[in-house]
């Protein structure tokens, strides 16, 4: 019988199934000097997607010369090598501020200090060498826009400039609420305050960049893995924006959770749990290797990879199981006997 497309709230279901588990049974998200290979992933994943949401054309095996090596690889404008260096240096500050939050903060979920922090680290770079052209000396990084921004092609109008800092002193305030709030979906209150972020659009460029990594830093700081938006999804990110300008929470919502929960199948759970433990499919599975989630389940169902089946249905195994599985998966299964 074919599986149909998952309920929104079984997708934030199994995201906090996940995050529960990562906690319970793996001692949580670790810091970027535990992990360091997980994190310089999914930093590289990170810049390179999040800057191509906004036109950037360096693709990802150029992104992580630049990043780890600081070799400009390729023909590119130097603004787009730029671009990356400031999101991966503000990415870099979102993870490690997240984790391990230095004296200056104020012990909430974020301060106004951040938000300007987090912008000017993103768009220094790019600044020095192509700055807004309509740019006053007051708009630089890290400073709110003395501009008033014309109309998107959507509908959606950002406030007059003048109300920009009231309404991010509100903003930052309604973030520091977050945890308490419980009558609406997690995702959804993540979505909501992403969204009111865009549409306040508090600086002359760059809120794009700055808004995905203010996300990150609240996902971060509370345990779960950095959200990626991948440049393929697009098109999805953008009308799932455009439902929730008006008022419509939910496709943002579920975007996040399901990019949340793949990260962190992805990138964080395989680096964390041991060849013994048990971990969801999703982990294990290596679209390259040909190991899709897919393929594994009917393995598992069939019973050639040795798996067992949560309380809540989701099959698991071991990356000891798994190499079992790989070892034997073309041997013939034995006959049964007949009976005389």
């Amino acid at each position: 019988m074919p599986r149909g497309r998952p309920s929104r709230q079984s997708i934030y279901d199994r995201m906090e199934e996940a995050i529960d588990d990562l906690r319970t049974r793996m001692g949580g998200l670790p810091s970027p000097t535990e992990a360091e290979e997980i994190w310089a992933e999914l930093w590289h994943q990170e810049a390179h997607h999040s800057t191509a949401l906004e036109g950037n054309t360096l693709i990802l095996n150029e992104v992580r010369k630049l990043l780890d090596e600081g070799r400009a690889v390729g023909s590119k404008e130097l603004k787009e090598y730029m671009e990356v260096v400031g999101y991966g240096n503000a990415a870099k500050w979102v993870y490690g501020q997240a984790l391990e939050p230095g004296d200056w903060t104020t012990g909430d979920l974020l301060s106004i200090q951040e938000v300007r922090t987090v912008h000017f680290e993103a768009m220094e770079p790019v600044w020095g060498v192509a700055p807004h052209p309509h740019a006053t000396s007051a708009e630089t990084p890290g400073n709110w826009r003395q501009h008033d921004i014309q109309p998107f092609p959507e509908g959606m109008t950002p406030p007059p400039f003048p109300e920009v800092d009231h309404r991010m002193t509100d903003w930052v305030e309604q973030v520091n609420h977050l945890r308490h709030e419980s009558d609406v979906p997690f995702p959804e209150r993540l979505a909501r305050l992403h969204n009111e972020f865009e549409r306040i659009h508090p600086f002359l460029d760059g809120n794009g960049r700055a808004g995905r990594l203010l996300l990150n830093l609240l996902l971060v700081r509370l345990g779960y893995p950095p959200a990626i938006v991948f440049k393929n999804e697009r098109a999805k990110y953008l009308a799932a924006m455009r439902k929730a300008d008006a008022g419509d929470y939910g496709p943002l919502g579920e975007l996040i959770a399901r990019a949340v929960t793949n990260n962190l199948y992805r990138f964080v759970v395989p680096a964390v749990a041991g060849p013994a433990r048990l971990v969801p499919l999703a982990s294990l599975a290596d679209e390259k290797a040909g190991t899709t989630v897919g393929a594994l389940r009917a393995a598992a169902e069939r019973g050639r990879l040795r798996a067992q089946k949560s309380p809540n249905g989701t099959w698991l195994s071991s990356r000891n199981w798994l190499e079992d599985y790989q070892a034997n998966k073309h041997k013939r299964l034995p006959k049964p006997e007949k009976r005389s």
